[in-house]
């Protein structure tokens, strides 16, 4: 009885409009809902993936992790309880403002709002449209995509990922940080998806080091990355990962963290095992220096 996705994300961002730009006209999600203080965007048949709200932080707000039905979702929130995080039941108010049947929430051990939840909203009668022309992103089982987040505890977070959302180590990259050393990066999973969150264990400026979305063609992220030239954001190249396969290059939001836009990501299995990388790429990905 575990969380089966990453469901859906909410930012805090100092400039709501710039996101609503970027999200539809660069990454290519489709409006879901505006509001006054906070918009939303559609990747697929799910009423909303990706929530931006009015704020200061340019930081994540929250992450919300699916459970398949009422027992998963029970069993999941009863284990932390006893790990002994405070986990509040949420309001009907919230729980409608999310569109899910029930919803609970917690702080995890890098001082992120989690949030999980069961019953989510589908809209298969208003057929997802990518403004950008994306073919489709790579979502149903899988859930939204993955979260990087960097952790002062990296322990206690494992602690929290593994033994209270039941999620599993997919493989660990010893990562290579310059001046700022080498950190040993983990990669969980929670479907068959390599990775649905991972944990970097280093000083940051944000708690998200990055987000990723993947789509359903090579032609999806080259028209992405003519789109982010355009516009001068590419942060790190074209380029394919060590571990989980995927090509993919990594661009920059209009809140100061990084989102990864790729496809071809391979599976995790029953023949998987857990190991160790050298090195996060096996070719490309290399780091544009702003002007």
């Amino acid at each position: 009885m575990t969380v089966d996705r990453l469901g859906y994300l909410g930012f805090d961002a100092s400039d709501v409009d710039a996101w609503s730009r970027y999200a539809n006209n660069t990454l290519g999600m489709m409006t879901a809902a505006k509001g006054k203080d906070s918009d939303r965007y559609r990747l697929d048949s799910r009423a909303w993936r990706l929530a931006v709200h009015r704020g200061e932080a340019d930081d994540i707000s929250y992450a919300g992790f699916e459970a398949a039905d009422a027992a998963a979702f029970n069993s999941t929130a009863e284990r932390l309880r006893q790990m002994g995080y405070q986990v509040t039941n949420e309001t009907d108010d919230l729980k409608a403002d999310r569109g899910v049947i029930d919803l609970v929430s917690v702080i995890d051990p890098s001082g992120v709002r989690i949030e999980v939840y069961y019953g989510a909203t589908e809209l298969f009668e208003v057929p997802f449209v990518s403004p950008a022309g994306v073919s489709s992103f790579v979502t149903g089982e899988q859930g939204f995509g993955h979260i990087v987040l960097a952790t002062p505890d990296l322990e206690k977070s494992i602690e929290f990922y593994v033994d209270g959302l039941g999620m599993e180590l997919s493989d660990i990259i010893d990562w290579d940080l310059g001046p700022g050393g080498k950190h040993k990066l983990h990669f969980f999973n929670c479907n068959r998806r390599h990775h649905s969150m991972a944990l970097l264990p280093a000083p940051a400026p944000k708690r998200i080091h990055h987000f990723m979305i993947e789509s359903a063609s090579l032609d999806d992220v080259g028209r992405a990355i003519d789109r982010m030239e355009r516009d001068s954001l590419i942060l790190l190249t074209f380029g394919r990962h060590t571990n989980d396969h995927m090509y993919s290059f990594y661009g920059i939001t209009p809140s100061g963290f990084a989102v990864e836009f790729g496809c071809g990501s391979r599976d995790v299995d029953r023949s998987w095992s857990v190991v160790r990388y050298d090195s996060i790429s096996m070719w490309g990905h290399k780091f544009i220096s702003p002007e």
